[in-house]
Protein backbone atom coordinates (compact mmCIF):
# COMPACT_ATOMS: atom_id res chain seq x y z
CA UNK A 1 0.00 0.00 0.00
CA UNK A 2 1.41 3.73 -1.29
CA UNK A 3 1.60 5.15 2.41
CA UNK A 4 3.26 8.67 0.30
CA UNK A 5 1.87 12.00 0.56
CA UNK A 6 1.01 13.72 -2.79
CA UNK A 7 1.06 16.79 -4.61
CA UNK A 8 -0.84 17.82 -7.37
CA UNK A 9 0.33 20.63 -9.13
CA UNK A 10 -1.31 22.69 -10.93
CA UNK A 11 -0.30 22.14 -14.09
CA UNK A 12 -1.47 18.61 -14.35
CA UNK A 13 1.86 17.44 -15.45
CA UNK A 14 2.97 14.23 -13.98
CA UNK A 15 4.27 13.40 -10.52
CA UNK A 16 8.33 12.59 -9.26
CA UNK A 17 9.26 10.86 -5.96
CA UNK A 18 10.63 13.11 -3.61
CA UNK A 19 14.25 12.46 -1.75
CA UNK A 20 12.95 10.63 1.92
CA UNK A 21 15.34 13.00 3.49
CA UNK A 22 12.99 16.19 2.35
CA UNK A 23 12.22 17.56 5.53
CA UNK A 24 8.38 18.24 4.83
CA UNK A 25 8.86 14.39 3.97
CA UNK A 26 11.32 13.73 6.71
CA UNK A 27 8.50 14.94 9.44
CA UNK A 28 6.30 11.80 9.54
CA UNK A 29 9.24 9.51 7.80
CA UNK A 30 7.43 8.79 4.90
CA UNK A 31 8.24 10.08 0.75
CA UNK A 32 5.39 12.04 -1.32
CA UNK A 33 5.07 12.63 -4.60
CA UNK A 34 3.22 14.63 -6.91
CA UNK A 35 0.17 13.87 -9.34
CA UNK A 36 -1.85 16.01 -11.60
CA UNK A 37 -5.75 16.62 -10.67
CA UNK A 38 -8.48 17.12 -13.65
CA UNK A 39 -9.67 21.03 -13.54
CA UNK A 40 -9.85 23.94 -11.20
CA UNK A 41 -20.41 34.99 14.63
CA UNK A 42 -19.20 32.04 16.76
CA UNK A 43 -22.24 29.22 16.09
CA UNK A 44 -22.12 25.63 17.69
CA UNK A 45 -23.49 22.95 15.89
CA UNK A 46 -24.87 19.90 16.96
CA UNK A 47 -22.88 17.50 14.87
CA UNK A 48 -20.40 17.33 12.43
CA UNK A 49 -20.67 13.76 11.63
CA UNK A 50 -22.13 10.50 12.76
CA UNK A 51 -19.95 9.72 16.30
CA UNK A 52 -17.44 7.72 15.74
CA UNK A 53 -17.14 8.11 12.05
CA UNK A 54 -13.87 8.78 10.28
CA UNK A 55 -14.36 12.31 7.92
CA UNK A 56 -12.33 13.92 5.98
CA UNK A 57 -11.03 17.15 6.36
CA UNK A 58 -9.79 19.60 3.58
CA UNK A 59 -7.72 22.73 4.59
CA UNK A 60 -6.90 25.59 3.04
CA UNK A 61 -3.52 27.05 3.48
CA UNK A 62 -2.48 30.51 3.55
CA UNK A 63 -3.88 32.65 6.53
CA UNK A 64 -5.50 29.27 7.79
CA UNK A 65 -2.06 27.53 8.71
CA UNK A 66 0.11 30.08 8.16
CA UNK A 67 0.40 33.78 7.90
CA UNK A 68 0.43 35.14 4.46
CA UNK A 69 -1.52 37.99 3.02
CA UNK A 70 -0.08 40.66 6.16
CA UNK A 71 3.45 40.03 4.31
CA UNK A 72 1.49 41.55 1.37
CA UNK A 73 0.07 44.15 3.10
CA UNK A 74 2.80 45.55 4.49
CA UNK A 75 5.10 45.33 0.95
CA UNK A 76 1.86 47.35 -0.26
CA UNK A 77 2.26 50.28 2.73
CA UNK A 78 5.78 50.37 1.35
CA UNK A 79 5.13 50.57 -2.47
CA UNK A 80 2.46 53.40 -1.44
CA UNK A 81 5.66 55.00 0.02
CA UNK A 82 7.69 54.52 -2.45
CA UNK A 83 4.78 56.01 -5.22
CA UNK A 84 5.05 59.29 -3.18
CA UNK A 85 1.82 60.29 -5.55
CA UNK A 86 1.74 64.33 -5.57
CA UNK A 87 -1.97 64.62 -6.00
CA UNK A 88 -3.90 61.02 -4.80
CA UNK A 89 -3.93 59.98 -1.19
CA UNK A 90 -3.24 56.50 0.13
CA UNK A 91 -7.04 55.14 0.01
CA UNK A 92 -7.53 55.82 -3.59
CA UNK A 93 -4.00 54.71 -4.43
CA UNK A 94 -4.69 51.46 -2.62
CA UNK A 95 -8.01 51.38 -4.76
CA UNK A 96 -6.15 51.03 -7.97
CA UNK A 97 -4.02 48.82 -6.55
CA UNK A 98 -6.72 46.43 -6.13
CA UNK A 99 -8.37 47.30 -9.40
CA UNK A 100 -5.40 46.38 -11.01
CA UNK A 101 -4.63 43.07 -9.02
CA UNK A 102 -8.58 42.06 -9.63
CA UNK A 103 -8.40 42.78 -13.85
CA UNK A 104 -5.19 40.59 -13.85
CA UNK A 105 -5.98 37.32 -12.02
CA UNK A 106 -6.98 35.75 -14.45
CA UNK A 107 -3.61 36.40 -17.03
CA UNK A 108 -1.22 36.72 -13.56
CA UNK A 109 -2.37 34.43 -11.15
CA UNK A 110 -1.56 34.27 -8.09
CA UNK A 111 1.37 34.88 -5.45
CA UNK A 112 4.60 37.13 -5.33
CA UNK A 113 5.54 36.99 -8.89
CA UNK A 114 2.07 37.78 -10.17
CA UNK A 115 2.07 40.75 -6.97
CA UNK A 116 5.03 42.13 -8.43
CA UNK A 117 3.63 42.20 -11.91
CA UNK A 118 0.72 43.75 -10.96
CA UNK A 119 2.59 46.67 -8.76
CA UNK A 120 4.75 47.52 -12.15
CA UNK A 121 1.20 47.69 -14.17
CA UNK A 122 -0.11 49.63 -11.10
CA UNK A 123 2.67 52.57 -11.14
CA UNK A 124 2.46 52.18 -15.57
CA UNK A 125 -1.00 52.91 -14.99
CA UNK A 126 -0.18 55.96 -12.14
CA UNK A 127 3.01 57.19 -14.66
CA UNK A 128 1.56 56.95 -17.68
CA UNK A 129 4.60 55.55 -19.17
CA UNK A 130 6.63 52.39 -18.76
CA UNK A 131 8.67 51.67 -15.66
CA UNK A 132 12.59 51.82 -15.91
CA UNK A 133 14.71 48.86 -15.53
CA UNK A 134 15.87 50.99 -12.02
CA UNK A 135 12.13 51.45 -11.35
CA UNK A 136 11.45 47.85 -11.16
CA UNK A 137 14.48 46.37 -9.57
CA UNK A 138 13.29 48.87 -7.03
CA UNK A 139 9.78 47.25 -6.87
CA UNK A 140 11.15 43.86 -6.45
CA UNK A 141 13.66 44.72 -3.82
CA UNK A 142 10.20 46.30 -2.05
CA UNK A 143 8.67 42.77 -2.41
CA UNK A 144 11.80 40.46 -2.05
CA UNK A 145 10.67 39.42 1.52
CA UNK A 146 7.63 37.83 -0.13
CA UNK A 147 9.43 35.47 -2.05
CA UNK A 148 12.10 34.26 0.89
CA UNK A 149 10.46 34.86 4.23
CA UNK A 150 9.75 32.31 6.98
CA UNK A 151 6.62 30.81 7.65
CA UNK A 152 4.74 31.88 10.97
CA UNK A 153 2.19 28.94 11.94
CA UNK A 154 -0.99 30.17 12.98
CA UNK A 155 -1.25 29.10 16.98
CA UNK A 156 -2.38 25.32 17.55
CA UNK A 157 -1.63 24.51 13.92
CA UNK A 158 0.62 21.55 14.57
CA UNK A 159 -1.23 20.20 17.73
CA UNK A 160 -4.37 20.53 15.92
CA UNK A 161 -3.16 18.55 12.98
CA UNK A 162 -2.05 15.89 15.37
CA UNK A 163 -4.83 14.77 16.95
CA UNK A 164 -6.92 15.37 13.96
CA UNK A 165 -5.11 12.93 11.76
CA UNK A 166 -5.55 10.33 14.40
CA UNK A 167 -9.27 10.11 13.84
CA UNK A 168 -9.87 12.15 10.28
CA UNK A 169 -8.12 11.55 6.45
CA UNK A 170 -6.50 15.51 6.04
CA UNK A 171 -6.22 16.83 2.57
CA UNK A 172 -4.32 20.32 1.62
CA UNK A 173 -5.53 22.33 -0.63
CA UNK A 174 -3.82 25.32 -2.08
CA UNK A 175 -3.55 27.80 -5.27
CA UNK A 176 -0.88 29.98 -6.20
CA UNK A 177 2.16 29.45 -7.85
CA UNK A 178 3.11 25.69 -7.65
CA UNK A 179 7.06 27.00 -7.03
CA UNK A 180 5.67 29.35 -4.34
CA UNK A 181 3.07 27.16 -2.93
CA UNK A 182 5.40 24.16 -2.21
CA UNK A 183 8.46 25.93 -1.10
CA UNK A 184 5.78 27.43 1.84
CA UNK A 185 4.94 24.10 2.00
CA UNK A 186 8.25 22.55 2.55
CA UNK A 187 8.78 25.57 4.96
CA UNK A 188 6.00 24.49 7.42
CA UNK A 189 7.01 21.31 8.28
CA UNK A 190 3.47 19.95 7.46
CA UNK A 191 3.00 18.00 4.44
CA UNK A 192 3.35 15.03 6.58
CA UNK A 193 -0.51 15.82 7.93
CA UNK A 194 -1.98 15.21 4.57
CA UNK A 195 -2.74 12.34 2.99
CA UNK A 196 -2.44 14.32 -0.65
CA UNK A 197 -1.32 18.16 -0.99
CA UNK A 198 -3.20 19.75 -4.02
CA UNK A 199 -1.91 22.64 -5.50
CA UNK A 200 -3.90 24.25 -8.14
CA UNK A 201 -4.59 27.65 -10.43
CA UNK A 202 -7.98 28.51 -8.87
CA UNK A 203 -10.31 27.19 -6.23
CA UNK A 204 -13.74 27.13 -7.58
CA UNK A 205 -16.88 24.50 -7.58
CA UNK A 206 -15.14 22.63 -10.18
CA UNK A 207 -12.18 22.11 -8.58
CA UNK A 208 -14.37 20.65 -5.45
CA UNK A 209 -16.42 18.51 -7.15
CA UNK A 210 -13.97 17.27 -8.95
CA UNK A 211 -11.41 16.70 -5.69
CA UNK A 212 -14.48 14.70 -4.11
CA UNK A 213 -14.66 12.38 -7.82
CA UNK A 214 -10.92 11.67 -7.09
CA UNK A 215 -10.94 10.89 -3.72
CA UNK A 216 -14.18 9.28 -3.75
CA UNK A 217 -15.45 11.26 -0.80
CA UNK A 218 -18.64 11.21 0.98
CA UNK A 219 -19.71 14.70 0.58
CA UNK A 220 -21.85 14.86 3.60
CA UNK A 221 -19.18 13.66 6.32
CA UNK A 222 -16.41 16.14 3.97
CA UNK A 223 -15.64 19.77 5.33
CA UNK A 224 -13.56 22.35 3.84
CA UNK A 225 -11.63 24.78 5.98
CA UNK A 226 -10.50 27.94 5.70
CA UNK A 227 -10.50 32.00 6.07
CA UNK A 228 -11.45 32.83 2.24
CA UNK A 229 -15.56 33.05 1.95
CA UNK A 230 -14.83 33.56 -1.99
CA UNK A 231 -12.45 29.93 -2.28
CA UNK A 232 -13.00 28.13 0.43
CA UNK A 233 -16.39 28.31 1.56
CA UNK A 234 -19.21 29.41 -0.88
CA UNK A 235 -17.19 27.09 -3.67
CA UNK A 236 -17.29 24.21 -1.18
CA UNK A 237 -20.81 24.76 -0.41
CA UNK A 238 -21.88 24.52 -4.17
CA UNK A 239 -19.90 21.41 -4.58
CA UNK A 240 -21.82 20.16 -2.12
CA UNK A 241 -18.91 19.93 1.10
CA UNK A 242 -19.56 21.05 4.41
CA UNK A 243 -17.12 24.28 5.33
CA UNK A 244 -15.17 25.63 8.20
CA UNK A 245 -14.89 29.16 7.91
CA UNK A 246 -12.12 30.61 10.50
CA UNK A 247 -12.19 34.61 9.59
CA UNK A 248 -8.80 36.34 9.28
CA UNK A 249 -8.33 39.85 10.39
CA UNK A 250 -6.04 40.67 7.23
CA UNK A 251 -8.15 38.29 4.79
CA UNK A 252 -7.45 39.76 1.52
CA UNK A 253 -10.23 41.95 -0.40
CA UNK A 254 -10.53 40.00 -3.40
CA UNK A 255 -10.95 37.04 -1.17
CA UNK A 256 -13.77 38.37 0.50
CA UNK A 257 -17.91 37.90 0.37
CA UNK A 258 -21.07 37.70 2.02
CA UNK A 259 -21.31 33.78 3.81
CA UNK A 260 -25.08 32.58 4.68
CA UNK A 261 -24.90 32.45 8.33
CA UNK A 262 -28.30 30.79 8.37
CA UNK A 263 -26.69 27.69 6.60
CA UNK A 264 -26.40 25.00 9.21
CA UNK A 265 -23.94 23.10 6.85
CA UNK A 266 -21.50 25.78 7.39
CA UNK A 267 -19.34 26.53 10.97
CA UNK A 268 -17.80 29.38 12.03
CA UNK A 269 -15.47 29.12 14.26
CA UNK A 270 -13.14 32.23 16.13
CA UNK A 271 -9.60 30.14 15.87
CA UNK A 272 -7.76 27.29 14.15
CA UNK A 273 -8.13 25.58 17.73
CA UNK A 274 -11.85 25.42 18.14
CA UNK A 275 -11.86 22.96 15.90
CA UNK A 276 -10.62 20.40 18.08
CA UNK A 277 -14.21 21.09 19.56
CA UNK A 278 -16.06 19.93 16.99
CA UNK A 279 -13.94 17.57 15.16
Amino acid sequence: MDSGRRWTRNDGGPGTTVDPEHPAAACCGRNWMTEGLPVPHNRRMTSTGPPGRRLTLIFDADDTLWENNALFERVVEDYLDWLAHPTMDRTELRSIVDDVEAANIADNGYGAKAFLRNLAITFEKLSSRTATAEEVRQIENLAEALLHHDIELMPGVVEVLEQLRARHDLYLLTKGAPDEQRRKIDASGLACYFSEIHVVPEKDEAVYRALAVRHHLDREVTWMIGNSPKSDILPARAAGLNAVFIPHRLTWVLERAEIDHTDEKVLVLDSFSGLLDHF
